[in-house]
């Protein structure tokens, strides 16, 4: 039979579909085993440093070795470097000199979450418990955070030198924390707060003891428990607090959600859904014309400040590496033409439609779950200030490669023009003179204890790179 003929309105007219439509049982049992691999790395990553730990082993394990052992150039070749253990960079070296540009896919690999205070750990002697005092870090509701399980992940710096990595509440065995919330019967004057103080900052004091230790001579008997225990298991002192970075996090597994079983749930989803994508994807990588690279950041929550941030010199100095590699002679200026060529995704995560609350968005330019990969040209706030606003020939080369390779996308805005707003790295990697636009898979519940994804999102957008690598020009 002859194809039937596209109607006009096909033609000109630009429809949303959702990216399950059509899917074969094939490609179906695909989706749900590569979301089962994704849960499985989030369960491992709660962390940054976490997350790192288990990129390193899955690149080594896939044959990336350390840039700085690399004598010569060959095309194929994979490597890497890592900088202060949350940051890392990852090539697949390209036919063509690095000097010609290279195709970036950039995340960051923090999460929103609660740090404990330099000094947390203290008595309430009232009540005969010990308490932690916590910092949060990023953009959180701070109500999310009490009554959950929560677990802490770290590093402590012993007072000899040895670090000495901390990791509490996630075995089936473990013990959980907590931060216990003020009860209906009694909460009359919480209930007159703003939503924004319902919980206060001082007020995320996380509960970790209740047993005093039979010391007669101590004044501080559940504290002092705390200290024995840490002591005895860890080598800890108080003071060692002072060298710390102890994070805490909600304990607990990825889950599926939906009776369908269509979505994934779990913590810190912003934004390590876009790194193990792009990472998934590099390491299926064959040989590319272009080289092809990720860059995993840290403190994208607050800033992008730190030498581990986006803003460091990390970045640039790889890409020195890649041209050194190809053009033994090569100066800054062969940097940063290499720079100025290079095509690259700020792979973040935007904003899901609420169907609780869908009067924040604007319902025609707004991303929705299940319609594949979203492309966000410019972010910022109200009139795009602080945004990184990608060219329309850019835009057109990244709808071009996900059209070629039958890429399910979507474009999207971070809500109403004067309610939303965001920032990404794409300002300062754009900064480099490089083209860059934003684009990963949309979330629900984002920067809460469990944010949602699509599973079909999250495959298409692990395709999506992967076209990005092997088709940007």
């Amino acid at each position: 039979m002859p194809a039937k003929k596209k109607s006009l309105e096909d033609k000109l007219i630009y429809k949303k579909e959702t990216a399950w439509k059509g899917l074969s049982k094939t490609n179906d049992k695909k989706v749900h085993d590569f979301a089962e691999k994704y849960k499985d790395f989030m369960n491992k990553g709660k962390t940054e440093r976490l997350f790192l730990a288990e990129t390193v082993k899955l690149a080594e394990k896939k044959g990336f070795k350390p840039i700085d052992k690399l004598k010569s150039y060959k095309p194929g070749t994979k490597v890497y470097s890592v900088n202060r253990e949350k940051a890392i960079c990852m090539a697949v070296l390209g036919k063509d000199s690095p000097v010609n540009g290279v195709n970036i896919v950039a995340s960051h690999i923090d999460s929103p979450r609660l740090d404990l205070k330099q000094n947390p750990l203290y008595e309430d002697k009232e009540t005969e418990t010990a308490l932690l005092r916590t910092h949060y870090y990023g953009g959180i509701k701070k109500y999310h955070w009490v009554t959950v399980p929560l677990s802490i992940h770290g590093v402590v710096m012993l007072g000899n030198g040895k670090k000495i990595e901390i990791a509490i509440g996630e075995n089936e065995d473990d013990p959980v924390i907590t931060i216990p919330d003020l009860l209906p019967h009694l909460s009359q004057a919480q209930a007159k707060r703003r939503v924004p103080d319902a919980i206060k900052a001082e007020e995320l004091n996380v509960l970790i003891a209740s047993r005093p230790l039979e010391d007669k001579d101590s004044k501080h008997k559940v504290k002092l428990w705390v200290m024995k225990y840490l002591n005895e298991k860890y080598g800890m002192v108080e003071e060692d607090f002072l060298a710390a970075e102890l994070e805490i996090v909600p304990a607990g597994k990825a889950r599926d959600v939906g009776l369908d079983r269509s979505m994934v749930g779990c913590y810190g989803q912003d934004d390590r859904i876009s790194a193990y994508t792009s990472l998934m994807a590099l390491c299926d990588m064959k040989t590319p014309k272009r080289t092809s690279m990720l860059v995993f950041f840290d403190k994208e929550e607050v800033g992008s400040e730190s030498n581990t941030s986006v803003q460091s010199m990390f970045l640039m100095d790889f890409i020195g590496d890649l041209v050194a590699l190809k053009e033994k002679n090569a100066g800054d200026r062969s940097v940063r033409k290499a720079l100025s060529r290079s095509k690259a995704l700020s792979s973040d995560v935007n904003a899901a439609v609420n169907p609780n609350f869908k009067s924040v968005h604007e319902m025609q330019n707004a991303s929705k779950l299940g319609h594949g990969i979203v492309v966000t040209k410019f972010t910022g706030h109200r009139g795009k200030a602080g945004a990184n606003d990608a060219h329309a020939e850019y835009v057109n080369q990244v709808r071009q490669v996900f059209n070629k390779a039958k890429i399910p996308w979507q474009i999207g805005e971070l809500g109403k023009v004067d309610l939303g707003g965001g920032g990404t790295v794409a300002k300062f990697m754009a900064r480099l003179n490089m083209d860059v636009v934003d684009s990963g898979p949309a979330l629900l519940g984002m920067h809460s204890p469990f944010e949602v994804a699509s599973k079909i999102d999250l495959w298409y957008t692990y395709k999506g790179y992967l076209a990005f690598y092997e088709g940007m020009e």
